[in-house]
């Protein structure tokens, strides 16, 4: 038995009684995977429906009884939206399948003319059990609306949503709990198979897509089983069911995850169900590409509302003399024209305005996360992207703490242990010493900082791609993060690496190992439990490193490992560097590590293996201990007040020989050093300073000037 659809050609063959195999050439909205993500599962696409073409990843308003609560079609449109949601179940019972046959389905009836998906009503009859009685036909229940009894079975949600006219019809499943005992959800999985392939024969040749729903609980088995099932039937696309129905967070994106590398490149993939901001961010890097929730208008007809500030109440007393817009970032109706004041009054007074605005708001955050997740996956950089909003998503009021300091205290930044956190007159963060007074990156932005003295100073970006030195990508790349602080050098290596990754792609890298030493934790500590003024942080790779000691990218090609501990005991076991991160608090707190002999012993670990060491000191002192310890001494670049940084090298040979080599210290440095008061290290023996200075006087780098 076959049918014809739109020149595509559909052929159900029947294996026994009640086990049919459908074969088919094409979907009917023709998907296209456009890029996938470097370093993630993240997908952007484009499919084709009856009423235009979406492009994924998206979000979908869900319009239960063909209206989005508190919207019209206008403000929707405005936001940003493409696709709507409706209920078959609702608008089964009200207003019934005769309207929209009298209209011509729902685009008409609510003056829509975008896609719409319906969902079958499974979620519904899951969320009413003690109104519905279960067997093989279907669903019976009893109506909310005149007591009416209904059965739904895959043949009438089919013929419902056939009457609504939507572009996208979903099959008829049996929702569960998600932490579902193995033999109910296993049952469940099975009658939603059953439904499936009833759904489709249903469906016949009519022009409308259908979707299958992988169910199968907390049990990865059965999703696997579910998936594979599915996968073999011609749907146009393939849904996961059955989260966000009682599992944890880290359930639902383990179980996302597992699910997306079971179903096909080539169909759609819709999580249904979900969800807040966060949820849908971690579901994107795991491969899923549609979307649909009530959160953004149940919310805002609570009071509240996502922004760039983190989330907001509105209901909160301090909004109620707030001039400023609700979210600065944001350029929609009503951040542009209503203050937070207004915003509050509303909310306050509980009008339906203040329902509406919040809704919109909300539609257009979340819209506009959409796009920049789809821009940033285009543009290859989604990897850097999801880290760098994973802890953005997560933020409470940044503007109004909910619990602010007791006004009688001192505003004082936030301390731990002998650390504190100071604020620049420029206005960014840095961490003090309270024993001793200094500042990490006192002058100079930290981020800023890390970037051209070590990031960029170092060709790191050049160093993880093959290159006339480093032909190919097999040798490992090694890195010491000498004084780890907090962290600022690191986290700007690993951007730098998750920017290379995403625009080369991961086998054109070579595997990088950094190592980061730091005897004394409570910096990072202190910055990352403080985020807000550190951004650099606002990554998950400093959280675990901390919590676990190493950290790994999903790529596979970068790890990251701490040595808690004093750095002269823990570098001997370590392998020989290719380059040096060398920042140590300073000369002052750290000068056990800036004297001839620990340069003597790190010189002697690397052997003929070529190494840069970069550092920001351009002190004589330290430059001469280099040179003492064997190390082949230039100058750095300048960086904000300081005229040079310093660079050292191994040998001359290494990947900086030619145009990217730094200008070696010539005679004039050695002229000013013979006058220097800083001439010799200050534990120097009087009795020892002629061998010294002989040392230094014919160390390699200088015998040319002779």
């Amino acid at each position: 038995m076959g049918f014809a659809c739109g020149g595509k050609f559909f052929l159900i063959a029947l294996l026994g009684p009640s086990r049919p195999v459908f074969i088919h050439t094409m979907s009917r909205l023709n998907f296209q995977l456009q890029k996938e993500s470097v370093g993630s599962k993240a997908r952007a696409g484009t499919f084709t429906t009856l009423h235009g073409e979406v492009q994924t990843p998206i979000f979908m308003p869900v319009g239960t009884q063909a209206t989005v609560k508190g919207q019209t079609v206008e403000s929707l449109k405005a936001t940003g939206a493409r696709v709507l949601l409706a209920n078959t179940y609702h608008l089964l019972l009200r207003p019934g399948p005769e309207v929209f046959k009298k209209f011509g389905g729902i685009h008409r009836f609510m003056n829509w003319d975008g896609p719409v998906l319906t969902d079958s009503g499974g979620f519904q009859i899951f969320s009413l059990p003690g109104e519905r009685h279960m067997n093989e036909e279907g669903a019976r229940f009893k109506s909310y609306v005149d007591g009416t009894h209904y059965m739904l079975s895959p043949e009438s949600s089919v013929a419902m949503q056939r009457a609504i006219g939507s572009d996208i019809n979903m099959v008829l499943d049996q929702c569960i709990p998600s932490t579902a005992p193995y033999d109910q959800a296993e049952a469940a999985m099975h009658l939603t198979h059953r439904w499936a392939e009833r759904s489709l024969r249903a469906r016949g040749d009519g022009p409308q897509a259908m979707f299958g729903i992988v169910q199968g609980a907390c049990h990865h088995d059965l999703r696997k089983k579910s998936a594979a099932y599915l996968t073999q039937l011609p749907f146009d696309g393939l849904a996961i069911g059955g989260l966000a129905v009682g599992e944890t967070h880290a359930e639902r994106y383990e179980f996302t995850g597992f699910v997306t590398d079971f179903l096909p490149k080539n169909l759609p993939r819709y999580l249904m169900g979900v969800g807040t901001p966060i949820d849908i961010l971690e579901a994107v890097h795991r491969g899923v590409d549609m979307f649909d929730c009530i959160i953004p208008s149940q919310l805002a007809q609570r009071g509240t509302v996502f922004s760039s500030h983190g989330k907001l109440r509105m209901s909160r007393a301090c909004y109620k003399f707030d001039e400023a817009p609700l979210d600065a970032k944001c350029d929609c109706h009503t951040c542009q024209h209503f203050s937070r004041a207004y915003l509050h009054h509303l909310v306050k007074s509980d009008e339906m305005l203040g329902w509406h605005l919040l809704a919109t708001h909300n539609m257009a955050f979340y819209h506009r996360l959409m796009r920049e997740m789809r821009t940033s996956i285009l543009a290859g950089d989604f990897a850097a992207y999801y880290e760098r909003q994973r802890p953005e998503l997560a933020r409470s009021d940044d503007d109004n703490p909910s619990v602010p300091q007791k006004r009688q205290k001192p505003a004082t930044l936030p301390k731990l242990g002998d650390y504190d956190i100071v604020k620049s007159p420029e206005g960014f963060a840095s961490i003090r010493q309270l024993s001793s007074g200094e500042v990490m990156h006192s002058v100079n932005r930290p981020s800023d900082e890390a970037e051209r003295v070590y990031v960029q100073q170092s060709a790191l970006g050049r160093r993880l791609l093959p290159h006339a030195d480093q032909p190919t990508t097999s040798d490992e790349l090694v890195i010491w993060d000498v004084g780890l602080g907090a962290a600022s050098n690191a986290m700007a290596a690993l951007h730098c690496f998750e920017n290379v990754l995403d625009k080369n792609g991961v086998d054109a890298l070579r595997p990088v190992r950094m190592v980061s030493f730091e005897c004394d934790l409570d910096p990072l500590r202190l910055a990352a439990k403080h985020a807000t003024f550190f951004p650099h942080l606002r990554h998950g790779a400093p959280h675990a490193l901390l919590q676990n000691g190493r950290w790994a990218h999903d790529s596979g090609k970068w790890a990251w490992e701490l040595h808690h501990g004093d750095f002269l005991e823990k570098f001997a076991a370590t392998p020989a560097p290719d380059v040096i991160f060398y920042d140590p608090f300073s000369t002052k707190t750290d000068s056990a590590l800036w004297v001839p002999a620990v340069f003597e012993r790190m010189f002697a670990h690397c052997g003929a293996k070529p190494a840069e060491l970069f550092t920001y000191s351009s002190a004589t002192a330290v430059r001469v201990a280099l040179l003492a310890g064997g190390f082949f001494v230039g100058e750095g670049v300048s960086t904000g007040p300081r005229a040079a940084t310093t660079v050292a090298m191994t040998r001359l040979d290494g990947v900086h020989h030619g145009k990217d080599a730094p200008k070696l210290l010539g005679a004039d440095w050695l002229a000013r050093w013979r006058r220097s008061d800083a001439k010799f290290p200050a534990s120097l023996p009087v009795e020892a300073r002629a061998e010294f200075e002989r040392r230094i006087e014919q160390h390699p780098q200088f015998a040319r000037l002779a």
